[in-house]
């Protein structure tokens, strides 16, 4: 079976949900993998007028390819519910195959990680992936697939209860009355591993956030507990195709290192901008694209590193009109127009395979042949 990954190169919000449609778009029949992460993820799909972020379902949800959820993926019971409800009010009926092994994300890792996030200021979304991965280092565990043996599941919330030491109760109602919906949802299976029996034509692994965002690649300490490389896409068999997601510039939620924000810009602010502000993330941040640590990243990760072929995808052109400037060496390198911009990228990654983006919707997304010379803009659909 082909695979396929989406790989973001930056601090997150690189394009990975665009690029995930984008591949399902191009394949008969496939199913996309959750491999990183979890429900933390906010990747923003428009299809034909319909506009969805993403955080609980696969991108490819739009175009009817299930989503299988790893077990390297935290899972929420109430945001798949709340998740699950727009889009059915979308006219959309995903399915959605969950691994037994998922770890839970409960009100009380919610509490616990906005309770520290207000002191440490690390980034966090607030949404308790990273809080529950550190509970279930330490054996106090909760997995999807506890939910089908009541008196367990009842069991092991309750040590998380006292794992916690919460002086005030805490509201479990919403959240209980999530995993029974979830129970009865029969759109929403419990797996022991990848489904293959449903023979899928190709998988489309997407990513959930930046390889600048990943504990072994990143800056501490503001980091994601998640193994954002493709370790856990190799660890399930695969070798895939890589299509590595950047921005035309730079963005950043919150506190952590990002240079070039000392060098003025003309970045467009988009108003339809996902996530612009986070209560406990903190602040949007943009910034001319560094390709010192987008090598970097890629160099990274080994096996994207020792691939001979990859693919590059640049979004989000349309933000940086007039304006094609990126840094490298400590330099700033100019370019005079769009294309130029995009080759001289292309060259300094040594990528020669590279898409291109102006616009929210995938079925606009371009394939450039890149030339030397001369222009480089023929296009192929």
């Amino acid at each position: 079976m082909v695979g396929k990954a989406v790989i973001g190169i930056g601090f997150g919000d690189e394009g990975k949900g665009i690029t995930t449609d984008f591949l399902c778009s191009r394949s008969r029949n496939p199913m996309v993998v959750r491999f990183s992460g979890g429900h933390q993820a906010g990747h923003t799909v428009v299809l034909n007028g319909v506009r969805h972020v993403f955080s609980n379902f696969g991108s490819g949800s739009l175009r009817g390819a299930p989503t299988y959820w790893s077990k390297y993926c935290t899972v929420n019971p109430v945001g798949i519910i709340n998740e699950l409800n727009v889009l059915n009010g979308k006219g959309i009926t995903p399915t959605l195959y969950i691994d037994e092994k998922c770890p839970i994300t409960t009100p009380y890792d919610m509490l616990h990680n906005r309770m520290i996030e207000e002191v440490n200021l690390h980034g966090s979304c607030g949404v308790g992936v990273g809080a529950t991965i550190e509970r279930e280092e330490k054996y106090y565990s909760l997995q999807f697939g506890d939910i089908y043996y009541p008196s367990v599941f009842k069991i092991k919330l309750d040590e998380i209860r006292k794992y916690y030491s919460f002086k005030e109760d805490v509201d479990l109602t919403e959240f209980i009355e999530c995993v029974e919906l979830i129970k009865e949802n029969k759109n929403i299976q419990p797996t022991d591993g990848l489904p293959l029996y449903n023979n899928h034509d190709e998988l489309i692994f997407e990513g959930s956030q930046g390889l600048l965002l990943d504990a072994t690649i990143g800056f501490f300490p503001n980091v994601t507990r998640t193994n954002v490389t493709t370790k856990n896409i190799l660890d399930m068999g695969y070798s895939p195709k890589v299509y590595l997601v950047t921005r035309a510039y730079q963005t950043r939620h919150g506190n952590g290192a990002m240079t070039n924000e000392q060098i003025p810009n003309n970045i467009k602010v988009d108003d339809n901008e996902t996530n612009k502000k986070n209560k406990y993330q903190g602040e949007f941040r943009r910034a001319i694209l560094d390709l010192d640590l987008l090598k970097y990243a890629i160099n990274k990760d080994a096996y994207i590193k020792n691939l001979k072929h990859k693919s590059l995808v640049i979004t989000c052109l349309d933000h940086v009109v007039d304006d094609y400037r990126f840094t490298y060496q400590g330099q700033i390198i100019f370019s005079s127009n769009q294309n130029e911009f995009v080759r001289k990228i292309s060259k300094i990654l040594n990528i020669d395979d590279v898409y291109i983006s102006e616009s929210n919707e995938a079925d606009n997304i371009k394939k450039m042949v890149l030339k030397e010379v001369c222009e480089m803009s023929k296009v192929i659909n």
